[in-house]
């Protein structure tokens, strides 16, 4: 059987590598000065859906992502690796949007794409760390879902069959499709870029994108359709704007405070275990430790 699979990703700052000029004075993220990659637990769900596609001819990967026009670079990357096209939900009404707000307006995109069998997504994003919208859009969807999931086994006879890595061991679980399966990061590594399908696809780009390329590279993009990323508006989802941005989130922000810890001075052991112990017992000593 072909499916039609959504896979749910997010383009978000490296938080990996946080410096001291990561937050602004306000509190809020700089982003100018982390770099906007792919959400790495998002791969692993992209991974999965590739995986999917291979075993069921005929399947077709769509990746779903809400953000600022310059997130059809993730659709762009996802095409390189095998998806077939993307949907860039973006709007200023959608800024601002916590993880309720987030998972209403993926969930009414979603609606709008209609025809689907599982839809897949990272566990969780770097930037936030929540894993709420996963479950979230399955919830306001009315499907069932499955979370931390490793492996997608199978799919067959309309049910999806699943091993999960929980923290005290592994459990294989079945579910009925259509779904919402989000996956852990110990899940397989997405595999590389395709070299042919770079060059096939190096100027797909999105409705705000083309109008800056040149006159020829616009006309070849209106002439090929698999160039065309989508873009999609909160109207065109039919989205209630009370239930989206900032007006439809309720999680308020009061403070954050930005730690930075350097070093004042360091020390160097030798390869010995008397040194190692005497290290321990100063740390304890004075509470860095213990």
């Amino acid at each position: 059987m072909s499916l039609n699979i959504i896979v749910l990703a997010k383009q978000v700052p490296d938080t990996r590598n946080v410096g001291k000029d990561a937050m602004k004075e306000d509190g809020t993220i700089n982003r100018a000065a982390l770099p906007a990659i792919f959400n790495p637990e998002d791969l692993n769900a992209l991974e999965q859906a590739l995986r999917l596609k291979e075993k069921h001819p005929g399947s077709t990967v769509t990746l779903l992502t809400m953000g600022l026009p310059r997130a059809a670079e993730i659709v762009r990357e996802a095409i390189f690796r095998g998806a077939d096209g993307g949907i860039v939900l973006t709007d200023r009404a959608l800024g601002g949007a916590d993880t309720l707000a987030t998972s209403y307006s993926l969930a009414q995109a979603v609606r709008k794409f209609g025809n689907y069998d599982i839809i897949l997504g990272g566990r969780q994003a770097i930037d936030g760390d929540t894993a709420q919208v996963g479950p979230q859009i399955a919830e306001k969807l009315g499907l069932p879902q499955v979370t931390y999931a490793e492996e997608i086994l199978s799919i067959a006879d309309g049910k999806v069959t699943v091993k999960r890595r929980l923290e005290h061991g592994v459990e294989t679980v079945e579910a009925p499709l259509p779904c919402v399966v989000t996956v852990n990061g110990s899940a397989a590594e997405c595999r590389p870029r395709n070299a042919k399908r770079v060059m096939k696809y190096k100027y797909a780009a999105s409705t705000s994108e083309a109008p800056k390329l040149s006159e020829a590279l616009q006309a070849k993009i209106a002439a090929n359709p698999e160039l065309q990323i989508a873009e999609w508006g909160a109207a065109f989802v039919e989205a209630d704007p009370e239930q989206i941005g900032l007006a439809g989130s309720p999680t308020k922000v009061k403070a954050i405070e930005n730690v930075v810890f350097t070093a004042k001075e360091s020390r160097r052991l030798e390869n010995n275990d008397q040194q190692i112990e005497e290290l321990v017992k100063e740390l304890i000593a004075n509470h860095t430790i213990g």
